[in-house]
């Protein structure tokens, strides 16, 4: 199969990319840049240039391929205009959708768990919540799935906020070690009882392609390795690494600790992937969030 990345060259995307041409498929990848264009071309993959802005280079390489994996996303960081980024996801979505409609081939679209009732165990069948602070993005799951009835066979894949493994440079994880480095604590809100779920990245990298080769269409999956790790045993981890103490912050303390990521830090996130597994035969299979941890890895200067 011809498939068609966007974000190929990201941490997540290059993952997806090597997956791919692993299992014999053939990638397009799209790239913004002449660097990413070089790093590309390394991997053996083929080189689209454009960027998720650009309309008409997304529904080309679309057009071009068997099957597209959308795994871009404007970074989120302290720098971050979140609802711009949102806005030009459901466009490159749309885009991408009307390439494919009437064709019956694959697209694999990236969501998130975050933006899921929070406080109990959400399952593939859950919508998004709309109470949440990240409810701003789920209408791109609604537009996404809506092609399933114009003759495409979409899947939504939901990523765990932790998306880990010894290349993640910029996510959750690290950026958590950095504040416990830089502040000399690492903390956690109230008790760090709330929960996240976590995924490795190579095996949220070989959902991606089981979703593009078999999953049905209109099917939301979880990538989701592990249902909840609680934020305390995350921060004690840290802080024992970091050889730093490991302290409880009330919800004003945790907003100015954690800055940016306060929101994603006071997250109870737990997640299934029971249907996920019985639907596409996916076990992960590679170290759970805790063990990766503790492998070291992220403390490394």
């Amino acid at each position: 199969m011809r498939v068609f990345v966007t974000g190929a060259t990201g941490y997540v995307g290059s993952a997806v990319v090597r997956e791919l041409m692993d299992a014999g498929h053939q990638v397009l990848g799209l790239v913004r840049s002449d660097a990413a264009a070089d790093s590309l071309k390394q991997t053996g993959a083929a080189v689209h240039r454009g960027d998720l802005t650009d309309l008409d280079s997304l529904r080309a390489g679309a057009a071009d391929a068997d099957g597209v994996v959308h795994a871009a996303f404007n970074n989120v960081g302290p720098d971050t205009d979140f609802a711009a980024s949102c806005r030009i996801e459901l466009d490159a979505v749309g885009a991408l959708g009307e390439a494919l409609a009437g064709s019956d081939r694959p697209l694999v679209v990236t969501s998130g768990t975050g933006f899921l009732p929070q406080g109990r165990l959400a399952t593939e069948e859950d919508a998004a919540d709309p109470q949440s602070f990240l409810a701003i993005r789920s209408g791109m799951e609604g537009l996404a799935l809506s092609f399933a009835a114009r003759g495409v066979r979409v899947s939504l894949l939901r990523l765990a906020p932790s998306v880990h493994s010894d290349a993640d440079k910029r996510g959750f994880l690290p950026t958590l070690v950095r504040i416990a480095r830089s502040t000399g604590v690492s903390a956690y809100p109230g008790e760090g009882a709330n929960r996240w779920p976590g995924v490795h990245c190579l095996d949220a990298a070989r959902l991606y392609r089981l979703a593009l080769e078999s999953a049905p269409a209109g099917s939301r999956l979880h990538a989701v390795g592990e249902e909840g790790v609680p934020l305390r045993e995350i921060a004690e981890v840290i802080g024992r690494h970091l050889g730093v103490p490991t302290v409880s912050l009330t919800g004003e303390q945790a907003e100015q600790h954690f800055d940016w990521i306060a929101h994603f830090v006071t997250l109870d996130n737990p997640t299934s992937n029971a249907l996920t597994r019985q639907r596409l035969g996916w076990n992960p299979v590679h170290p759970a969030l805790i063990p990766d941890l503790e492998a070291g890895h992220y403390f490394q200067a």
